[in-house]
């Protein structure tokens, strides 16, 4: 049970703050609305305009209030309940873009780790890197993140287990969501997951998913809370077996934790049409899946884009938007929002060497946390920026905006959700294209949004009124 100062804490952070959507807990195999208990599914998209490469550390993604408003309003429009964020500045205010996100029902997924130095672990030699300023810098990240309750949860690595990696990475990675999960519990009101990013390398695939999910007797809370897997196997207009999505599908039938695609949408076949949306949102993957994120928003070099961000801050919504729309439409929302007590009643095995079947690590000693990290998670990070909500109210974007074919689409809006509401696949359409000649169209329909419930890469605002919700959220923790 919490205690009552953290019940008290929590109560007072949000009585007074606008609040669209729940926290998000796991409980079994599923992500869990924390209040209301349905089960919910990643509806998402991978959110880096600019790309890694553009990564300075004096800014990022969600520190850029314009931007944050226009992308959101255009994600809302589109069907997206969650975006990914790859690389975080820890010096920054990021309150504008969470709050605004979280008034557009919009969850986030962020990776602690960053290109910059003493940013990520060598997956050559990770001892070399596993260090107090290491894990200083993506502790404060955490306290960035923690009082947003649209946070969903923290990445503690991307890829870093492939063939390139030696034989002891997997044992860091634990150790690194070790280190986060306890300085969670030690420093934030609410447990926030932690989890692992793997690449669809099939020979380690399995073996890397058993590592990270077994319990360690020892060492719990270095245990993975969920699971993502960045696929790019299906392609153009693909099928449920040709792309191996069968395989896949029983390699995580019986997975103890919320597993889900944490990249997809390969672009060897453009346009993309994502007709592995009715797959993965279809009734034989939800069993094993918990949805997905498409990469990615932003059009770079590598052709993968949704929208293009213009020189003169327009925006161009290219036809893989619209084409994912339309996927993103025929969804069962409330099929996959239904709770299931199979799924949440899945309990983690034991780690042994049994689990692994390949040239694995198979052995989960996990290495001793450096010298001063003990006092940094018992007492927090000093000094770091800590986040909060602001308001945010509905509101039009100011950006032009055109569809793939060079027509204007007016009227996009950003619509700030009430009553813990999330975004849900036509929803919250907004704006009309101009044919040019002064008539318009309406580009989607309305409809209210419902409450939550709802290998490598292949490159060629509400308010929480009740006393009783913030009750249910606290009894839901478990310390």
């Amino acid at each position: 049970m919490p205690s009552y100062s953290r019940l008290f804490a929590a109560l007072c952070g949000l009585a007074t703050t606008a609040v669209a959507v729940n926290p998000l807990i796991v409980d079994g195999k599923d992500f869990v609305d924390s209040v209301t208990k349905d089960r919910f599914q990643i509806i998402g998209v991978d959110y880096q305009p600019g790309g890694s490469s553009g990564f300075s550390g004096d800014s990022d993604p969600l520190s850029d209030k314009a931007s944050c408003l226009r992308d959101a309003a255009l994600m809302q429009r589109l069907g997206i309940n969650t975006i990914r964020v790859y690389n975080l500045a820890t010096n920054v205010s990021h309150d504008d873009c969470a709050s605004i996100f979280n008034a557009a029902g919009i969850y986030m997924l962020l990776d602690v780790n960053s290109p910059l130095p003493n940013g990520s672990l060598d997956r050559t030699a990770p001892w070399t890197t596993y260090d107090l300023d290491y894990l200083q810098r993506i502790f404060s990240v955490v306290e960035a993140f923690k009082n947003y309750p649209n946070t969903l949860g923290f990445f503690a690595g991307n890829e870093v287990i492939n063939e390139q990696s030696t034989k002891e990475v997997p044992a860091y990675i634990r150790a690194v969501q070790r280190d986060l999960k306890d300085y969670i519990a030690k420093n934030v009101q609410r447990p926030i997951p932690v989890g692992y990013s793997a690449a669809d390398v099939r020979d380690i695939l399995v073996d890397t998913a058993n590592y990270m999910s077994c319990e360690i007797s020892n060492a719990t809370s270095s245990r993975s809370d969920f699971f993502g897997l960045n696929s790019y196997s299906w392609c153009g207009d693909s099928s449920y077996t040709k792309s191996g999505y069968d395989v896949l599908t029983a390699d995580f039938a019986n997975a103890s934790l919320p597993a889900f695609f944490s990249e997809y949408g390969c672009n060897l076949v453009e346009p993309r049409v994502f007709t592995e949306v009715q797959a993965l949102y279809g009734e034989d993957m939800t069993q094993a899946f918990s949805g997905g994120l498409v990469y990615e928003w932003t059009q770079e070099a590598n052709n993968y884009g949704l929208v293009q961000i213009n020189d003169n801050n327009t925006v161009t919504l290219l036809i893989d938007y619209d084409n994912l729309q339309k996927q993103f439409d025929k969804i069962d929302v409330k099929r996959i929002e239904s709770s299931n007590t199979t799924q949440t009643s899945v309990k983690p095995v034991p780690c042994s060497a049994d689990l692994i079947t390949g040239n694995f690590l198979n052995t989960f000693d996990l290495p001793a946390r450096p010298q001063g990290v003990d006092d940094l998670i018992q007492n927090g990070v000093k000094g770091a920026t800590v986040g909060k909500l602001v308001s945010v109210s509905s509101q039009e974007i100011p950006n032009t905006v055109y569809d793939y074919t060079g027509k204007v689409i007016s009227g996009i809006r950003l619509n700030a959700l009430q009553n813990n509401e999330v975004n849900t696949p036509g929803s919250n359409t907004s704006g009309s294209s101009s044919d040019g000649n002064g008539t318009s169209s309406a580009t989607g329909t309305a409809a209210s949004a419902t409450h939550t419930g709802a290998a490598s890469r292949q490159h060629s605002s509400g308010v929480l009124s009740t006393f009783g919700a913030v009750v249910a959220l606290a009894v839901s923790l478990a310390w």
